[in-house]
């Protein structure tokens, strides 16, 4: 029988050395709705939500068994993007945000799916750019709520 995911855990609020296995997965491959997966160890589950949902890396998928699979971020080519002052990183951001531009906060950096056009324009605002290779963890557009806890 299939087991079937039955909420997700919060990255950081449940204990990731309790996982029987570990999914690797790149950031368009955990926004889902449903979809049968197999993690590293062949452990094989269902997620099935009433609509897709974006998950984390370092979430836990809590199985219908009480087992918990861990959601690793698989690295991806991103440009790290910082700027001299808080509000020169606000105009980066807003600039990005005007292209419908996935972005990630990353402490006082920004990072994005790599782009050469888009790197030339924060280069051209007196950022610095920086190709990184990383899990990438973009902000939930405002059109799609992010839900953590389900019921299946």
């Amino acid at each position: 029988m299939l087991r079937r995911v039955r909420e997700v855990r919060r990255a950081g609020e449940w204990d990731a050395a309790a996982a029987i296995d570990r999914i690797v997965l790149d950031s368009a491959d955990r926004h889902r709705r449903r979809v049968v997966l197999t993690a590293e160890r062949g452990t094989r589950f269902l997620v099935d939500w009433p609509q897709p949902i974006m998950l984390k890396d370092g979430d836990g998928l809590l199985l219908d068994d009480g087992a918990i699979v861990q959601v690793m971020g698989e690295a991806e080519p991103l440009l790290e993007i910082g700027a001299a002052t808080p509000l020169e990183l606000v105009r980066l951001a807003w600039h990005l945000g005007n292209r419908h531009t996935d972005v990630q906060v990353s402490g006082d950096r920004l990072r994005i799916r790599r782009d050469h056009v888009l790197k030339d324009m924060a280069a051209g605002f007196g950022a610095t750019v920086t190709a990184v290779e990383a899990a990438f963890d973009p902000e939930p557009s405002a059109t799609h709520e992010q839900r953590y806890s389900h019921g299946v």
